[in-house]
């Protein structure tokens, strides 16, 4: 994998839709081109479109045990609705177990040191276990959703996962999505229709206030870039990206 590669794909979608983009991909990276969705609006769309031209591309999904039941709400009503398989990857339970007898169950509210630890095991570790092997990893971000990713292309070369990042709704509006969303009766969170515009985390994610950043409504209480680390990997408290080669390497 290499920015080159990244380079080659964007000639050769250039001018195709994203379903004929999702459909090159899937043909030729076979068994290799996967989705992470969240569940969350643009996501949503993504499983959509897969699902309506019967792709084979793997979904999956991390569930953090953190999550709201609303997000496992729309989880069940999208498998329901689109018969596809979403595979469900986990946090180490001897990583939580440990986190929660040294530290207890809240403390990612204490620093943002505690609460990027937190984020690698619950999240960062199981994208790295579901990432493995594959090739094309699709994404359903988008370039308004936070000043860190204005400057992302369509394919991209992720050095931290070793993979090809395919980002097919970069340039749409919220808006775009929502007129998807609304034309095509696709499954959304409820939250969406209560303020909540990046869902994650129930403890850390809040409804945003008209006017309010995108991404006002992550970790709240922190004035840090507002990522996890999927899209830009964090190491835990004292460690460094050594911890996502160790996790490739098992």
């Amino acid at each position: 994998m290499s920015t080159a590669i990244a380079n080659t794909l964007l000639e050769k979608t250039a001018g195709f839709s994203i379903e004929e983009t999702l459909a090159f991909l899937a043909n030729e990276y076979k068994g290799k081109a996967v989705f992470s969705t969240s569940f969350g609006q643009e996501d949503q769309v993504i499983t959509a479109l897969i699902a309506k031209n019967e792709l084979p591309i793997n979904i999956f999904t991390l569930d953090t045990g953190r999550l709201f039941q609303e997000t496992y709400d729309v989880f069940h009503r999208t498998i329901k609705k689109y018969k596809v398989a979403i595979q469900t990857y986990f946090p180490e339970a001897s990583d939580l177990e440990n986190l929660l007898n040294k530290k207890g169950p809240n403390s990612f509210y204490e620093s943002v040191e505690n609460r990027k630890e937190c984020c690698f095991i619950r999240k960062v570790a199981p994208l790295t276990k579901a990432l493995k092997g594959n090739e094309i990893w699709i994404t359903g971000l988008r370039a308004e959703q936070s000043e860190n990713r204005n400057d992302l292309a369509a394919f991209e070369y992720d050095a931290h996962f070793n993979i090809i990042k395919f980002n097919p709704l970069l340039k749409w509006s919220l808006e775009d999505v929502q007129k998807y969303i609304d034309e095509n009766n696709v499954p959304q969170n409820a939250l969406h229709k209560k303020g909540f515009v990046s869902i994650g985390c129930a403890p850390c994610t809040r409804a945003i206030a008209e006017g309010e950043d995108i991404r006002a409504g992550r970790w709240s209480w922190e004035s840090s870039h507002k990522e996890c680390g999927l899209h830009s990997p964090l190491a835990p408290e004292g460690g460094n990206n050594n911890e996502i080669n160790k996790i490739i390497n098992k």
